[in-house]
């Protein structure tokens, strides 16, 4: 079984996620089931066919989200430090050629939200940038083309 690397707070909104969706959400699917069932003939019922698929795609994301934290290895970033860059790191770069600043955090695949500035651990930046410390370039190989960064800093918080 293989481990799901996630930092603390990705385990919590996982688990907050699924909370809702076997709460609050199941008992809504259930009510519209039951409602779409007292409309009677259930076979060209467009109501209750739509509920039972959400129901269907609402259970599967549960047995998804359960598995994933099942196989989750939790990792504390605050316990961690170095100046290289590595799994939980919150990484300062400039791209080199506009001179634009960003800032990303390299988490697990589960948690990245790239509006966020959360990068999975697997995409392209975040495996150039791993063993990496500050003033390195970085080659990247982009859909848009190549892009060369430098690490402005590393911090783990």
């Amino acid at each position: 079984m293989e481990k799901v690397p996630m930092t603390a707070g990705g385990y919590a909104a996982l688990d907050a996620e699924v909370k809702k969706l076997k709460g609050p959400e199941r008992q809504r699917i259930i009510k519209a089931i039951a409602e779409a069932r007292a409309h009677g003939d259930l076979s060209e019922n467009a109501e209750y066919h739509a509920a039972k698929e959400q129901q269907s795609h609402n259970e599967g994301r549960v047995m998804e989200l359960e598995d994933v934290l099942n196989r989750a290895d939790v990792i504390d970033v605050t316990a961690l430090n170095g100046a290289r860059v590595k799994f939980g790191a919150t990484v300062d770069l400039v791209d080199e050629d506009t001179e634009v600043e960003m800032t990303y955090q390299i988490v697990g695949e589960y948690e990245a939200n790239v509006e966020e500035g959360k990068i999975s651990i697997v995409s392209p930046i975040a495996r150039a940038l791993i063993g990496k410390e500050v003033g390195d370039s970085v080659e990247v190989n982009t859909p848009g083309g190549g892009k060369s960064y430098e690490i402005l800093g590393v911090k783990f918080i």
